[in-house]
């Protein structure tokens, strides 16, 4: 296999609209309805909709007759109607009817990329596959998405910057103790601190040597089916019940300047604890992290494009360095199987 053409350039310009074969949450469950909706994710233009049981499907938002953003037209339950000439697209992405004519070679031929679909946790996944496309692994979770005895509430919000620019922000504790020094969670601890490396089943954590559970003190990276984070932050009692207060994050881009970042907000509780957090969770503190999220969102959109390229890395950026060279050694597996890909189907 000829490598030599996979140069960093080009891994660059793969990672920007993010890395395939990987699920990702592309929305919340609520905003997929019978309507349909159009989205754009990972670069590609994605029509969703609810069949009549519920079910959601995804395919790509063209209609094979001419082109239109099939988004735009009927459900039909276990297909859309175009708007254009009505051609019918099933979940499978099969044309099912071309009522316009009689007898049409496009009839019942499967012309449309459908993506797999998942509902977890009050988001909508979908499989993004490269250039081979790639069957679906399993998405497995972290333990606070898929226990009983964690509730969970999602946050999801629309950013201006690459999605690798959310990673980097997620995989550095020590910007807690100065961005959000004066957070409601987060006004403790040291200021300056030594990180180190640890690996894991799925990954590894990165985290303060000497501290714990006093501020934003790890993180940690997962492959797990999803490219996902995780970390803690402690909570005084005045805050409810259930002790450290977990996140777990996905950054899902949207196009190469455009991300949509998902955070469940996670803590161990049950029965009558479980009530008393979600309602002091609406309200008194959701407001406060939105607060925190504003201030990620402020530094990361008013970076330069280029940051990347002029940054002077030091011992706390460890984290983020590891992340991004398995990314970009992922970019360069997939660019290689597309290339052979390529190849093999001359």
């Amino acid at each position: 296999m000829n490598t030599t053409s996979i140069t960093p350039e080009r891994i660059q310009s793969y990672l920007a609209t993010g890395l395939r074969n990987h699920w990702y949450p592309v929305l919340p469950s609520y905003r997929v309805q019978s309507a349909p909706l159009g989205i754009t994710r990972l670069g590609e233009n994605i029509a969703l909709w609810r069949d009549r049981d519920g079910a959601v499907h995804a395919i790509a938002d063209r209609c094979p007759h001419r082109g239109a953003r099939i988004s735009l037209g009927w459900n039909l339950g276990d297909r859309l109607a175009c708007w254009y000439h009505g051609v019918e697209v099933n979940g499978a992405g099969r044309i099912v009817d071309v009522p316009a004519v009689e007898i049409c070679p496009m009839k019942d031929e499967r012309q449309v990329h459908a993506y797999p679909v998942a509902e977890h946790n009050g988001a909508i996944f979908l499989w993004f596959s490269d250039a081979s496309r790639t069957a679906p692994t399993p998405l497995l979770l972290p333990e606070q998405l898929t226990s009983p005895a964690w509730a969970q509430m999602l946050c999801t919000a629309h950013w201006q910057c690459n999605w690798q620019y959310a990673v980097d922000n997620v995989m550095d504790p020590m910007h807690g103790q100065y961005l959000h020094a004066k957070s409601h969670s987060m006004a403790f601890g040291d200021q300056r601190a030594q990180m180190q490396t640890r690996k894991t089943s799925t990954g590894l954590v990165f985290e303060k040597i000497g501290q714990r559970d006093v501020n934003f003190d790890w993180v940690e990276w997962g492959e797990s089916g999803g490219l996902w984070m995780r970390l803690s932050i402690p909570y005084r009692e005045r805050y409810g019940p259930g002790g450290s207060f977990y996140i777990v994050g996905f950054a899902t881009p949207i196009d190469a300047h455009h991300t949509q970042v998902f955070f469940w907000r996670c803590r161990e509780v049950d029965g009558w604890q479980r009530d008393v957090w979600k309602f002091m969770y609406r309200n008194r503190l959701e407001g406060l992290h939105w607060d925190v999220l504003e201030q990620d969102r402020v530094i990361l959109e008013n970076l330069s494009q280029d940051a990347r390229d002029h940054e002077f890395l030091y011992q706390h950026d460890t984290g983020l360095a590891r992340v991004r060279r398995r990314c970009e050694q992922l970019a360069a597996e997939q660019l290689a199987a597309a290339d052979q890909s390529h190849v093999t189907a001359k």
